[in-house]
């Protein structure tokens, strides 16, 4: 079935341990003892000793909120209210926007992780290094691109403006400006919130176009925004502990190389110092 992605999520489970120190007093009193004053141990509430949980509750909706929309946005693919409801949608924005015509949307899905090389060029200090980021990046670019590839081919949804191509679901553009948004906002959205807006404003964009353009339904942009942002997310959890199980003197001689091909094509390659 073409290239094949496989995401390892590492999760481990944390315990908090209690442990106390008794104190033995002498069997028998001595005029030169001095009895030592008692010791009042913390009280520790119940809640601190169980176990935490792999997810937290916010962390948990994180995944729920887009898993769930990427499952609505499947079943429109069937006959049902759904499909009816996006094929109307498509019909309205037709003849709300007859002339709309556009390629920007090709390049504004790229426009977030852009933003965040500009800021780490402008001495912006965000959550990670350039080197880490830029990695995270191709990583989940990869994840990204697996999942949305893999997945046109499985569902097999028709375009609206081209009935002979089966690939609008899900929208790759989408979820390419929803996963580098994503990145933006984890790198920069502690140093001011309105870079998160930003970012996800473009990418909202970017899928707001593809619908005005009548390259997907309103259902594959909904379903690209999900799986762009849990490709970012779930590479930007587990990359620190990829890097662990790294040896030392491995990830010592670990360097990342830009390349150049012809046409202007700019990436990185990763290569090992001798």
């Amino acid at each position: 079935m073409g290239f094949s992605y496989v995401l390892l999520l590492v999760g481990s489970l944390l315990s908090l341990r209690a442990t106390a120190q008794f104190a033995t007093a002498p069997s028998a009193p001595d005029s030169n003892f001095v009895s030592p004053a008692p010791v009042l141990m913390p009280a520790v509430s119940p809640a601190r000793l169980r176990p935490l949980h792999l997810l937290s509750r916010p962390a948990a909706l994180r995944v729920a909120v887009p898993l769930s929309l990427v499952g609505v946005a499947w079943l429109s693919s069937q006959d049902n209210i759904l499909r009816r409801t996006k094929i109307e949608i498509q019909k309205e924005t037709k003849e709300a926007f007859p002339t709309f015509d556009t390629r920007l949307d090709d390049y504004t899905r790229h426009v977030p992780v852009a933003a965040a090389y500009a800021l780490q060029l402008a001495g912006v200090k965000g959550e990670r290094g350039v080197v880490p980021f830029t990695l995270i990046y191709l990583l989940a670019h990869q994840v990204n691109m697996g999942l949305t590839s893999n997945l046109k081919r499985l569902c097999r949804e028709q375009r609206p403006d081209i009935p002979t191509d089966y690939s609008s679901f899900p929208s790759a553009h989408t979820s390419e400006a929803f996963m580098t948004a994503t990145l933006l906002h984890e790198q920069y959205g502690k140093v001011n919130p309105w870079i998160s807006v930003g970012g996800y404003a473009v990418a909202t964009a970017t899928g707001t176009m593809r619908v005005l353009h009548n390259r997907h339904w309103v259902t594959d942009v909904v379903a690209g925004a999900g799986i762009g942002f849990l490709s970012a997310e779930a590479v930007w959890r587990v990359y620190p502990a990829l890097t662990r199980l790294l040896p030392t003197k491995v990830a010592q001689k670990l360097l990342l190389v830009p390349t150049y091909a012809p046409g202007g094509v700019m990436g990185v390659a990763l290569a090992i110092r001798n």
